[in-house]
């Protein structure tokens, strides 16, 4: 199944158009989102505006993450240096990721789908799951350890343990850094601290920017991965070893920002901006391919499927034998 077999080329070239103005205002979206969230708690300081905050806040870094994947296919700016810029120094830095990274890895991830060489296939092979098993790994992450050891092998990943490799000079090490895009995240966030310590609000910075991105931006990046690949009916479908999630106003908001959601129409055609997902979602459902697809009517449904000792419809992990967990 390609593109073509199910999209005319006329609805192809319209969901594929890219904006400059839209993008833009995607990111000026997501960081307003964030400001906006730190003012309520600094107007209302209140246990219930700070778990809204933290979980807003998350949810847009995770919406800055997805921004920089549009721009890793080159769709989130209409003007290519824009595009690499945005996505690099606003979208994917703030976060501790790295554009030019990224884009490769992933780019393999869309050519082998579910398959061997698929390198996302280490996020959905071991699932169906227990669901003792799924609570431990969301109590990990709520309580911040995935992140910190997220980020440890990150450094060690870049930099190399202390004693590892003594050949290498300072000069070297620090073109790992900078490779790995850890220098990029240290200067982009020196700047957020900064800023927030000017306006004489530094507390800002480790209590709504660090502690969203260790603890909520953890869990529902985990759960983001279990719905778009695990327990799908077919691996080797394309239309069903990809999982679309129905999502509300509240799920988009804290848990599926810029249609991630759409995962499905997004693989049959990566030439869809973000922004588009919604249409062709809505023209396959039009062309009567629903029975077809695999989409999914909540995030709760997912993990209850990730959760059991077969998946729902005998399909398991697309017939990926689950590991121990």
């Amino acid at each position: 199944m390609q593109a073509r077999d199910v999209f005319t080329a006329d609805e192809i070239k319209r969901l594929s158009q890219r904006s400059d103005l839209v993008g833009a205002a995607l990111v000026l979206h997501a960081w307003a989102l964030i400001a906006g969230s730190m003012a309520l708690v600094v107007w209302l300081p209140n246990p219930l505006t700070f778990i809204l905050a933290v979980m807003v806040i998350g949810g847009r870094q995770l919406g800055l993450a997805i921004l920089m994947h549009d721009a890793a296919h080159g769709l989130l700016f209409r003007t290519r240096r824009l595009n690499e810029f945005a996505g690099q120094w606003l979208c994917a830095f703030p976060v501790g990721t790295d554009l030019l990274l990224y884009r490769p890895y992933h780019l393999k991830h869309h050519r082998h789908t579910q398959q061997a060489d698929d390198p996302d296939l280490v996020l959905s092979a071991p699932f169906p799951i227990s669901r003792a098993s799924l609570k431990r790994k969301v109590w990990r992450d709520i309580t911040g350890r995935t992140g910190f050891t997220r980020r440890k092998q990150q450094i060690m990943a870049t930099w190399g343990p202390m004693g590892a490799e003594p050949g290498l000079s300072w000069r070297e090490r620090w073109a790992r850094l900078q490779q790995g895009g850890l220098v990029g995240f240290a200067i982009v966030n020196a700047v957020l601290w900064a800023a927030m310590t000017v306006a004489g609000l530094w507390w800002l910075y480790p209590a709504l920017w660090l502690l969203p991105l260790l603890t909520w931006y953890q869990l529902i990046s985990r759960i983001r991965n279990i719905a778009e690949h695990a327990v799908v009916p077919d691996n080797d479908d394309r239309l069903r070893n990809t999982r679309t999630t129905l999502a509300g106003v509240w799920t988009r908001l804290l848990l599926a920002p810029y249609w991630v959601n759409y995962h499905l129409e997004h693989h049959l055609l990566l030439s869809l901006p973000c922004w588009k997902l919604p249409a062709a979602h809505r023209l396959l459902m039009a062309k009567g391919l629903r029975d077809q697809m695999e989409v999914r009517d909540s995030y709760a449904k997912v993990l209850r499927m990730a959760t059991s000792a077969v998946g729902e419809g005998g399909g398991g992990s697309g017939g990926a034998k689950p590991a121990h967990i």
